[in-house]
């Protein structure tokens, strides 16, 4: 198998000559000695932990070098290490270097977006990783140090790169799309998220829009229809010589969607793009992963890949955890079925998630449950928000709500006497009465922001009630 890295490429990337006699083959980059694998590069990152304090055990733990500043004070089992003056920065140059040697013929995708970033990344991996050697993000490695650390362990071969980018304050996008130089980028929706941070939705959808800034020229940009800020978009776009590329529902759209049929399985429609119809299955529900696949079906198309082929794999793929997983639950001699939206919140995704809750079929889940965290960095707007939910819980049918958080108070007490379960302020004290309440035939929808930490209640009910699998 050939190294991700060389020592002497690691040097050219670094400007900087290894610390150390010998030379190495690097497999992986790691700032983590937790997950670390042998063969490892070990990156000392400062960031709540100094990263420098580990060195020694990632090296114990079988790394083959470490990225050090140059302060460093080398201990008696180091190894190789290489000497920046910030192991963040140093990081950059290995991950600007990894997407300068790929082939003239790889294609680069990044993705963003106010809801929707990493379940439309995952749809990409599955899709392209039938095309060919395909890299994407972990999880949600999307920040100032994710993004770099995904494109240093991007290997020589890969021919379909996708990377997530995501943002907290404007400006953040802008220098991590530079890097990526993707040839396409999709902006999944604009909604009113991160309000703690802006002025306006519309400075969220200009700080969004950074993500084009970095598209390779006569780029794709990715742009949702159906939003109030694509022509917006639109324009940003066109404004850094982009070719915008619309999607959605909107017979309007340059990639739409007819013929929707949702069921509790996932959904089946037609994808028509460039004078092309394809019939497409999804195995996860909604409405809004639906609105996904299409910004998927945009991006194959825009970078030249085998759409038809591609958009096969979404036939099995199902939600990961914490972004929309089912798990039948054992409860009264019968089943409840669990869907665990516990890891991200904001309107549009609350609203979503609400909406799929509300087309499972009462004939085999009677009684809809919805368990509510709160929404977080929605700033000054944070009540009115919260209270507006009040129409899509009733639009989705819920027969009991519980809540957690300051801010899902108000609308907690708005709701009628019969709908209400139980209010906590932390997501701890609410397990208990969840599981008190919870009967066979019930369908039990959990979505909060990550910081609620609802998750901790799903893992209860699944711990007490026994997982029975995923659901089908």
């Amino acid at each position: 198998m050939q190294p991700l890295w060389a020592s002497s490429e690691l040097s050219a990337a670094l400007g900087v000559e290894p610390d150390g006699s010998g030379s190495v083959s690097i497999t992986g980059v790691s700032i983590d000695t937790r997950s670390l694998h042998h063969g490892d590069l070990f990156v000392a990152l400062k960031d709540q932990r100094d990263g420098h304090d580990f060195v020694p055990a990632a090296f114990k733990a079988g790394a083959s070098a470490a990225l050090v500043s140059r302060s460093y004070s080398r201990q008696a089992d180091d190894g190789i290490l290489f000497r920046v003056s910030d192991p963040l920065d140093g990081l950059v140059g290995i991950g600007r270097a990894a997407r300068q040697r790929l082939g003239k013929e790889a294609r680069i995708v990044a993705v963003t977006g106010s809801a929707g970033k990493t379940g439309t990344k995952e749809m990409l991996r599955a899709c392209l990783s039938r095309l060919g050697a395909t890299h994407a993000s972990e999880k949600s490695y999307n920040n100032h140090w994710g993004v770099p650390l995904t494109l240093a362990r991007m290997p020589r071969d890969t021919q379909f790169g996708i990377f997530e980018i995501g943002m907290n304050h404007a400006g953040e996008i802008r220098p991590l799309t530079k890097m990526v130089r993707p040839h396409a980028a999709i902006i999944t929706t604009v909604e009113a998220v991160h309000l703690e941070h802006f002025p306006s939705v519309e400075a969220i959808a200009d700080a969004k829009g950074e993500i084009f800034e970095g598209l390779l020229p006569g780029g794709a940009a990715i742009i949702k229809y159906d939003n109030p800020y694509a022509r917006r978009l639109v324009a940003t776009a066109s404004r850094f010589g982009a070719r915008p590329v619309t999607f959605g529902f909107d017979s309007h759209a340059d990639v739409r969607a007819t013929d929707f049929r949702p069921s509790d399985a996932g959904s089946d429609f037609t994808v028509h793009l460039g004078g092309r119809t394809l019939s497409v299955h999804l195995a996860m529900p909604g409405r809004h992963i639906a609105e996904n696949a299409l910004a998927v079906a945009a991006t194959l198309d825009a970078i030249g890949a085998d759409v038809a082929r591609g958009l096969a794999a979404l036939s099995d793929l199902a939600p990961p955890n914490g972004r929309g997983a089912r798990s039948l639950l054992c409860v009264g001699g019968g089943r409840a079925l669990l869907i665990d939206e516990s890891y991200n919140a904001n309107p549009a995704s609350m609203k979503a998630a609400l909406a799929t809750l509300g087309a499972v079929a009462r004939e085999t889940y009677a009684r809809r449950i919805a368990v509510l965290g709160d929404m977080l960095e929605l700033g000054n707007d944070a009540p009115a928000l919260h209270a507006g939910l009040k129409g899509a819980i009733d639009a989705a049918g819920v027969d009991l709500v519980f809540a957690c958080g300051p801010h899902m108070k108000g609308l907690y007490d708005a709701l009628p006497a019969a709908m209400k379960g139980g209010y906590s302020l932390t997501s701890s004290s609410i397990e208990t009465t969840l599981a008190d309440h919870l009967r066979a035939g019930d369908v039990v929808m959990v979505k909060a922001s990550n910081g609620t930490r609802l998750g901790a209640v799903v893992a209860a009910l699944k711990s007490r009630f026994g997982k029975d699998g995923p659901a089908a």
